[in-house]
């Protein structure tokens, strides 16, 4: 039986403003599909071993092995001699680490996994422990019911157990393991906590440890900070949150995705999950980072600072002090319409905020590259712009919204009037019927009526009189009767929308992003 040294060797949110300022900012409740996908592209929810690496590399007997049939590998697995039971499953990991097509379901109804459970447990035999873990590893990350049959089978207890190894490459790959199992979904990932796995895994991060071992470490504890319903213990998150702050300082590109990647799951949730992680002084680093030009880091730190914002007006004022006000305006021009998008949502969420937020929005030159997006970008970035100058124009004052007037944002909110999107025209004849109240107000409303018509405003406004939807027929309607007709002093107003669509209600509301939820999971 060789024997086995230790070498060096991845919403549903919304705030919206009341006249009760203490209502003001509440999560948002929808989030965008693309982004904010359950199945994500940037990160690996499971991870299979296909590395034909010795874990000793004074022992050839690692990796050279034999090849053996199923057959043959379910006699050695049963075998009593420790060798035999070696060789088979050496082949067995082998079979299970094939690039294409790996026989997990058979090695599963093979009835194997029990076995390898067992020689998780052979302390005497480090090497079979090794090959046991990494074919255990590799049936993890199938689906769900081949995870299901590794759970089933005991094998978490005795992973927990193996992070205590002596044996660096035995312990690496029980951070794998677990990692794949904590992946699989919320049920598994409190098994794995509730087994005692976290301050073995934060006992394992040092300065000394092999990069490739504490990428592992990093991406396991991510998945252990991931999914929502529910969400981890309170405990669990207590404990891991000193060890990511610390992680989040790091240079290695895959340990601060991943990290950014816990940070963002974390945050996806009450006020008070917010609190823990802005109070652990990360929103520094994470600006810092949102300008990274690595997607793999960009996109998991701008989204857990736009989950952070979605929360009190003292913990979006952290971050505007940390300085994310002043790199919005490059990610709203960022070549990828998913950056444009993110970054839109934040400031959104930003403007919902009150009016001294809004400021350091102007002050920051956040207006033109808004109104650029209005213009130009994607309709799913055009229509993030849309709630973020909602909030804006509902939330602002007088002086702020003459500025987000002569910013530009009248052409293109217009021109948007003739898309297909329903609850986006609604709003943007809502965001209009306000600018023309608090023009009246300034007496100027004379001269937004021209600006309006010269834009072919009000021809596109009149049309929306014979909307297939009511609600867009009738918002229009009162918006022609009330500021464009002839007469209108002694004209008649039609009543107002219900309750859902009247316009006093709806501007004090923070537009809701898209309906689809947004499990916050690791890409």
């Amino acid at each position: 039986m060789p024997t086995l040294d230790a070498p060096e060797e991845r919403m549903r949110k919304f705030k919206y403003r009341g006249k009760d300022a203490s209502m003001r900012r509440q999560q948002r409740m929808a989030v965008s599909l693309e982004l904010r996908k359950a199945k994500k592209d940037e990160q690996a929810l499971k991870r299979r071993n296909i590395t034909n690496f010795s874990p000793d590399p004074a022992s050839g007997q690692l990796t050279k092995g034999v090849s053996l049939s199923l057959q043959e590998i379910i006699s050695g697995v049963n075998a009593s001699d420790p060798d035999l039971c070696f060789q088979a499953t050496q082949a067995a990991r082998k079979m299970l680490s094939q690039e294409r097509n790996p026989p997990l379901k058979l090695i599963v109804e093979a009835g194997l996994i029990p076995r390898l459970v067992e020689f998780l447990k052979l302390s005497p035999h480090p090497c079979l422990q090794f090959e046991a873990a990494w074919a255990l590893t590799n049936i993890a990350s199938g689906p769900s019911e081949q995870t299901q049959a590794v759970v089933e089978g005991g094998a978490i207890q005795p992973l927990v157990e193996l992070l205590s190894s002596p044996h660096m490459t035995v312990c690496e790959q029980a951070v794998w393991a677990l990692g794949n199992i904590a992946g699989d979904g919320p049920e598994y990932r409190d098994l794995v906590i509730s087994s005692n796995a976290i301050p073995h895994l934060l006992a394992l991060v040092s300065s000394t440890i092999p990069i490739t071992f504490l990428r592992n470490i990093t991406w396991t504890l991510s998945n252990l900070c991931r999914n929502k319903n529910p969400y981890p213990s309170a405990k669990a998150v207590k404990q891991m949150l000193p060890v990511l702050s610390h992680l989040l300082q790091h240079q290695d590109g895959e340990v601060l995705s991943d990290t950014c990647w816990a940070l963002s799951y974390l945050t996806d949730g009450s006020n008070e999950r917010i609190g823990q992680v802005v109070n652990m002084g990360v929103l520094p680093r994470l600006v810092q980072l949102m300008s990274s030009s690595e997607l793999n880091i960009l996109t998991p730190s701008l989204r857990t600072v736009g989950n952070i914002v979605t929360g009190t007006d003292h913990q979006t004022q952290v971050a505007i002090d940390a300085g994310m006000l002043n790199v919005l305006p490059q990610l709203l021009t960022h070549p990828k319409s998913s950056i444009q998008k993110e970054a839109a949502w934040a400031l959104s969420n930003v403007a919902a905020g009150p009016c001294q937020h809004i400021q350091r929005l102007i002050a920051c030159g956040l207006l033109p590259p808004l109104v650029a997006l209005l213009k130009n970008g994607e309709f799913k970035v055009q229509k993030e712009a849309v709630w973020t100058v909602a909030n804006f124009a509902t939330g602002g004052t007088i002086d702020q919204l003459i500025q987000l007037v002569h910013s530009g944002v009248l052409e293109p909110l217009v021109n948007l009037l003739t898309i297909q999107d329903t609850k986006i025209v609604i709003i943007i004849l809502d965001v209009l019927s306000f600018i023309l109240q608090a023009a009246e107000k300034l007496s100027e409303k004379e001269n937004l009526c021209l600006l309006i018509e010269e834009m072919g405003g009000i021809d596109k406004i009149e049309a929306l009189q014979l909307h297939e939807n009511p609600q867009v027929a009738l918002t229009a309607l009162n918006i022609i009767e009330k500021h464009f007709s002839e007469g209108e002093e002694s004209g008649t107003i039609l009543p107002a929308l219900d309750q859902d669509h009247e316009f006093l209600n709806r501007v004090t509301k923070k537009y809701q992003g898209p309906t689809v939820p947004k499990p916050r999971s690791k890409p």
